[in-house]
C-alpha cells in the first residue's frame, strides 16, 4: 500500500473522534517513521484544516519527526524527580554508549517518579537505573 493510502486509512480510522489530529499524527509517525510535508498536507486536507495548523503541532511535540530515523531510540526521563535521583550524572556515559548508533531522547516524565532514574525503549520501561544498567540498555538497544 502506498504512503498516501495508508495515511488515508489512518485518517478514516480517527474520522469520528473529537480532536483526531494527535492520534492521527502518532499513528502516522509509528507507521511511516515520520510525518513529512506530504503527510502534513494530506492530514490537513482530511481534517479540513490548514497545513500550518498540522505543522504547528508536529513541530511542537518532540515525538514527531519530518524524516525517518532508523536508529533505535532510548528515552531518558530528565524531569525533576529523576534529576533528584541522579539522572544528570548518568547522561555523559549514556551519550558515550549511544554514540551515533542510538538516539537518546530526553522526556519529561515516564510516570515512575518514585523509582527513577527511568528510561523507555519502545514500550519497555526501565526503572532504578544506574550508570552500568543504563549503559547496558543502550548498548543492547
Amino acid at each position: 500500500m502506498t504512503q498516501e493510502g495508508r495515511i488515508a486509512e489512518i485518517c478514516e480510522i480517527h474520522a469520528g473522534r473529537e480532536g483526531p489530529l494527535l492520534p492521527i499524527l502518532h499513528d502516522v509517525q509509528a507507521e511511516l517513521g515520520c510525518v513529512d510535508a506530504a503527510a502534513e498536507m494530506q492530514i490537513a486536507n482530511a481534517l479540513n484544516i490548514s497545513r500550518a495548523e498540522v505543522r504547528g503541532v508536529v513541530s511542537f511535540y518532540h515525538d514527531f519527526s519530518a524524516e525517518p530515523d532508523p536508529r533505535p531510540v532510548v528515552q531518558i526521563c530528565r524531569a525533576e524527580a529523576c534529576k533528584a535521583r541522579g539522572v544528570e550524572a548518568l547522561m555523559p556515559s549514556a551519550s558515550a554508549a549511544a554514540g551515533e548508533r542510538v538516539r537518546i531522547d530526553t522526556v519529561y516524565c515516564l510516570g515512575l517518579c518514585s523509582v527513577g532514574p527511568n528510561a523507555r525503549i519502545g514500550d519497555d520501561l526501565h526503572a532504578r537505573l544506574n550508570g552500568e544498567r543504563l549503559t547496558r540498555l543502550i548498548e543492547n538497544a
